[in-house]
């Protein structure tokens, strides 16, 4: 299939481990976005590497004005100390506009005139809902305009080992079809964005909630057309509540108290199945010695979903 080279430049002060926690700003740090950015803190940290914080806030109609400062805040009285500066996602269009032409020059992308009402009626179920039947895979129908711009995908199994959850595969034709890289409403959608981010910030390790597991395969696909270095992935599990609900900053989850930060970390922690210390930590230092110095990936729980401790 054809692809695109586009050079890293790499350079001698280049970390052999770059991480990143990637929050939408979509209400205030709850306990599940604590529980991600913890776990990809110290698995940087522990491996020596530096740690990027991006807001990704690509879609204005969910951003809630205000709520990135707030996550930046709350982040910084947890203790968390990110390397660079924070990046913002809706500063970056251009250069999702960018790609996204490439990809529509080597035919890898194409228009797309169907709504979702159409595509729900035409094709089966897939495993986040239905599957794109190829309507304009071959230029748009007579009578259409273009709406959404969809990626391309092949009858082959796409492949990764999951540091967590272990060995992935899905079949991008059959169990997605080809999905969509820009939006009707005109936004650059999710997979294009974060898969240019990632590479142009040069993100060896992804670490972040299973919510975002099915959707890895086609990030790794884009990876793959656009001929940029995968990172590994790591997918920690979910907090939810007791009917099995992700708790989400949208659905108006408590947030974190950024006045006792201590309690909610050893909670963390302990969803993250990490060793605890005997004696609470006397302040965030200390924690914070103790956690990087304890972290251990393999004592992650191999499970997409938990209760909070507190909880079980």
């Amino acid at each position: 299939m054809p692809v695109f080279s586009f050079p890293m430049k790499k350079t001698a002060s280049t970390p052999r481990y770059r991480g990143r926690f990637a929050p939408s700003p979509t209400g205030p740090l709850h306990f599940g976005s604590l529980v991600a950015a913890l776990g990809s803190y110290l698995d940087a940290r522990a491996n020596r590497g530096s740690w990027r914080v991006r807001i990704e806030d690509l879609d204005q109609t969910r951003t809630v004005t205000g709520t990135a400062d707030e996550i930046l805040r709350t982040l910084e009285q947890f203790g968390f100390e990110w390397d660079g500066t924070v990046l913002y996602q809706s500063q970056r269009s251009d250069l999702y506009a960018h790609h996204l032409n490439l990809l529509l020059q080597a035919d890898l992308a194409y228009p797309c005139g169907c709504s979702r009402k159409e595509i729900n009626l035409a094709a089966s179920q897939g495993i986040e809902g239905a599957i794109y039947p190829g309507t304009c895979s071959r230029g748009l129908p007579p009578g259409r305009q273009a709406r959404a711009i969809r990626l391309r995908t092949f009858d082959q199994a796409t492949r990764f080992n999951d540091a967590v959850q272990g060995p992935q595969s899905q079949r991008l034709a059959q169990e997605i079809g080809d999905f969509v890289v820009r939006r009707a409403d005109g936004f650059h959608a999710y997979q294009l964005a974060v898969v240019v981010d990632d590479a142009l910030q040069g993100i060896t390790r992804v670490v972040r909630g299973a919510d975002l597991l099915l959707s890895t395969p086609r990030q790794i696909h884009l990876q793959q057309l656009l001929e940029f270095p995968a990172p590994t992935f790591a997918h920690l599990p979910l907090v939810v509540d007791r009917t099995g609900r992700k708790l989400s900053k949208q659905s108006g989850d408590a947030p974190v108290d950024a006045r006792k930060p201590l309690p909610a970390l050893l909670l963390a922690l302990a969803h993250l199945g990490q060793p605890m210390p005997s004696e609470p930590p006397l302040g965030l230092d200390e924690f914070w010695e103790w956690a990087i110095c304890h972290w251990s990936m393999a004592a992650v729980p191999k499970k997409l979903a938990a209760l909070p401790p507190q909880l079980c």
